[in-house]
Formats: C-alpha cells, sequence, structure tokens
C-alpha cells in the first residue's frame, strides 16, 4: 500500500526523500487555488518562477504576466494571483509565467519527485484519483507563509488524506494531524479560518471572496502537473496525445 505524508514547508523538504514520490504542491490562498482556475479557464501551459524579473522577462516571449508578493499584484505584471482574474477569457489559449510569494517555491523547489501535480480544492477530487491510479507514495508539500506553518494549506492536506483514508497508508504524525484539523473545519471552513494569519492578512486587503471561492471543493477536474518546465492540464496533455 502507497503511503501519503506531509511537509509542513518548503524549508522542511531536506527532511524528506522525493525521489520515487509523487509530490502534490499546495498553496490554497491563493497560488494552486488560482493555477487551477486558469486552466479552467484555457491557459494552455504555466510557468511558475522564484523571481519577479525572471517572470517579467517571459513578456518577450509573448506569454502573460502574473506576479504577487505579500498578498498583492506586483507592478507592471498582467495579472495577480486572485483566481477572478483568470475568468474573463485573457488566458484562453495563452502560457501564464507566474510568481507567487510561496506557492511557486513549494512547486520548484520539489522538482526532485517523480510527479509534481498541483492541488487545491477546488479540484480535490482529481487530484486524490490521480494519485490512486499512480500508486506512489505521496508527499503534500504545503507553500506555508515565508517559510512557516499555516493552516489552509494543512487543512488540504487532511481534506486529501480524508479521499485516500484505507487505500493509503498514514505513516507518520503530519498526516493525522493534517487529518483531524479538517474533519474539526469542514463543516463551516471559513469560520474556522478567520482568526488563521494568512486569512487575516488577506482580509486586511478586503479580499473575501477570494478566500470563500478558493474554500470550495471540487468545483473543478483540471489537473495540473510538472512536464519539463512548466505546468500543464494532464487530461488536456493526454487528449492532444502528447
Amino acid at each position: 500500500m502507497p503511503s501519503i505524508d506531509v511537509c509542513y514547508s518548503p524549508e522542511l523538504l531536506h527532511l524528506y526523500e522525493l525521489e520515487g514520490k509523487a509530490v502534490v504542491a499546495v498553496d490554497i490562498l491563493r497560488a494552486t487555488s488560482t493555477m487551477v482556475t486558469a486552466f479552467a479557464h484555457g491557459a494552455t501551459d504555466i510557468i511558475p518562477v522564484m523571481q519577479l524579473e525572471e517572470c517579467r522577462s517571459y513578456a518577450e516571449q509573448g506569454c502573460l504576466t502574473a506576479a504577487e508578493r505579500n498578498g498583492i499584484k506586483a507592478e507592471g505584471f498582467d495579472l495577480g494571483n486572485s483566481p477572478f482574474a483568470y475568468m474573463n477569457g485573457q488566458v484562453q489559449g495563452r502560457t501564464v509565467a507566474i510568481t507567487t510569494t510561496n506557492g511557486t517555491r513549494a512547486i520548484r523547489l520539489s522538482e526532485a519527485a517523480a510527479e509534481i501535480v498541483v492541488g487545491a480544492f477546488l479540484n480535490l477530487e482529481a487530484v486524490a484519483q490521480h494519485l490512486r491510479d499512480l500508486q506512489l507514495d505521496v508527499l503534500v508539500v504545503c507553500a506555508g507563509w515565508k517559510g512557516k506553518f499555516n493552516l489552509e494549506d494543512t487543512l488540504f492536506a487532511g481534506a486529501l488524506a480524508e479521499r485516500l483514508h484505507g487505500e493509503f497508508a498514514f505513516e507518520n504524525d503530519a498526516t493525522l494531524a493534517s487529518l483531524y484539523l479538517y474533519h474539526a473545519a469542514k463543516s463551516d471552513m471559513v469560520t474556522f479560518l478567520r482568526q488563521s494569519s494568512h486569512v487575516r492578512r488577506l482580509e486586511n486587503l478586503e479580499i473575501h471572496k477570494d478566500i470563500e471561492f478558493c474554500l470550495q471543493h471540487d468545483t473543478y477536474s483540471v489537473l495540473p502537473v510538472w512536464k519539463g518546465d512548466r505546468l500543464v492540464n494532464l487530461r488536456e496533455f493526454k487528449s492532444l496525445g502528447v
């Protein structure tokens, strides 16, 4: 039976062996939720990068550029990190280069894994089914906040553990803790997370609708995975016979 484990911060990745495993990279508020939304609204591929200048350079290649720092859209970029900005048709058929405070870092630091999947509550069941099909050991890599633990990514890890319970072994306490937190929160996650540090940061920016949207379960069936140097929607990728 494969196992599922949880890494609460990219800063702890050195404690884990990634080779041969499937990583689920998650930044619920808001990077991975936004990436899932972008694919659902027709983005061709997404290039996550760590630095603002690297992201800006992709504009010369005809890419849309998206950047966020500390919850705010960075100046001089086409898009920020709100999923609602990706719903107006602008990303249809386009490549998006994106850099965010936490989420893109979690993805790029996981490149040694056999598979990297981008997870969100929005595509939770699509991720769970893909992991069932892969039958690899799984590590959920929570983006956290500037290297520190955060609650919303941990709740996603618990939700995924719930979906995979009985099919994947829980070998470490991090998985159980995530599962128990999710059980405590799932009846009303918006209220549960209201006092969390990142939700308070975002609420100070008056983006309540982003928070509520990102906590919705199974809105989309898209499955962003790492291929080469970028993310693609695996279902669309396969339909093209690539």
